[in-house]
């Protein structure tokens, strides 16, 4: 056998020994594990799981193993997830440190950083939010004010952020912060991390129109955060939100639109809710144009998965091409529940009251939710400028 034949075998004996039953069964929203100090785990197997693959460094697998990572190469990557998939794995954990804050401290923190903060992470000990909008610094980032004044052996933070992922259920926020008023809007900016549980940090849920949102605004009145807090050199954290930036681009274009390598099992609940309500003739959807639009569009989720999947075996770094995928992924979840609100008729705007099941009103309120994905993570409108200078290199 070769080395990734045993590997492939060794990943498939693990998991049969130490996957939970549940824990290959679909997710179920109120079992999300997010981790963090104050994790509530509704299933008990959801904590099981996350300390199995913590402790296996493969919440991370791609990070040095020095950290609490997996170390594992590209192939052995894939291998992972296939097995995962062939099991109907849940995933152990969902978290922002890993996703977006973990890769900039690998590349621009100092040992202690990586040595504190990414264990924690990966093993889902510490929840983190990110800090980037703020009222009337959303798309025009580089404006903010949010200020941190140096008083020696630590900074004094006063600010505020607003569209706040989940941050009053967070143990750490990695934030954006001036520390250079006279220098050039982008040049003055540096990268904090902040513990919210310090005095002075406080938030507050956004209500949105769709009934459900994750959203706070966030205060910061005189925090104290350590120099040792800092990551990068200070002044110089515009280079580092950007690189965070194309981390959380990755993210979003890869976070539930092309799950699987591009399997198209999406589309599947698309084909099972258009044969639900406008009927099936011989196993395909009885409406012919609608059916030929849903095809295109698990082409599309095919193709797209596939890409992101080269991209991946290409090193799957971080660059300005996150914009590409970040628009393209984006603008087809907003299409996938464009399809299933046209199927629905009616139901689909049904907003309370008895005329519609609870599954029904819930894919209204995701439709809804979707158009913010043009907007989170940067507008498709900056997302198209990033394309034009930096991929295809337009003029400007």
């Amino acid at each position: 056998m070769s080395n990734l034949e045993n590997f492939r075998a060794e990943v498939s004996d693990w998991l049969e020994e130490n996957c939970p039953p549940s824990m290959r069964t679909p997710m179920v929203e109120d079992e999300v594990v997010w981790g963090g100090r104050n994790a509530v785990y509704k299933n008990p197997e959801s904590k099981i799981w996350l300390d199995k693959m913590g402790e296996k460094g493969w919440t991370a697998p791609a990070l040095p193993k020095e950290y609490g990572g997996g170390g594992l190469n590209s192939d052995e990557i894939k291998i992972l997830n296939s097995e995962l998939f062939k099991i109907g794995a849940r995933p152990a954990l969902n978290s922002f440190g890993i996703w977006m804050l973990a890769p900039v401290i690998i590349e621009y923190g100092n040992e202690v950083q990586k040595m504190e903060h990414i264990p924690k992470i990966l093993k889902g000990e510490i929840r983190w939010c990110q800090g980037y909008s703020e009222p009337g610094s959303g798309s025009d980032l580089a404006s903010l004010s949010t200020k941190a004044e140096d008083m020696g052996d630590h900074y004094l933070v006063n600010g505020q952020k607003v569209w706040t992922s989940y941050a009053d259920q967070a143990d750490w926020i990695f934030a954006l912060v001036r520390t250079g008023p006279k220098e050039p809007k982008h040049s003055g900016i540096s990268f904090l991390l902040i513990d919210m549980a310090n005095p002075g940090v406080s938030t507050k849920p956004i209500t949105l129109i769709s009934g459900k949102s994750p959203f706070c605004e966030t205060f910061f009145d005189n925090v104290k955060v350590p120099k040792e807090n800092l990551i990068g050199e200070e002044n110089q954290g515009w280079t580092i939100a950007k690189k965070l930036l194309q981390h959380e681009r990755n993210f979003i274009s890869n976070f539930g639109l092309a799950a699987g390598g591009g399997d198209g099992s999406k589309t599947k609940g698309v084909v099972g809710l258009a044969k639900t309500y406008l009927g099936e003739e011989n196993g395909k959807i009885a409406d012919l144009d609608f059916r030929s639009r849903v095809t295109e569009h698990k082409m599309k989720e095919h193709s797209f998965g596939l890409t992101l999947q080269r991209a991946g075996d290409e090193g799957g770094k971080a660059s300005a091409a996150s914009s590409i995928f970040k628009y393209y992924g984006t603008e087809h979840n907003k299409n996938r529940y464009e399809l299933m609100i046209e199927a629905m008729g009616n139901k689909g705007f049904i907003w309370d009251g008895d005329e519609a099941e609870s599954k029904e009103k819930a894919i209204t309120r995701a439709w809804l939710r979707t158009k913010a994905n043009s907007i989170e993570g940067g507008t498709s409108e900056v997302q198209l400028n990033v394309i034009a200078k930096r991929v295809l290199d337009l003029p400007a």
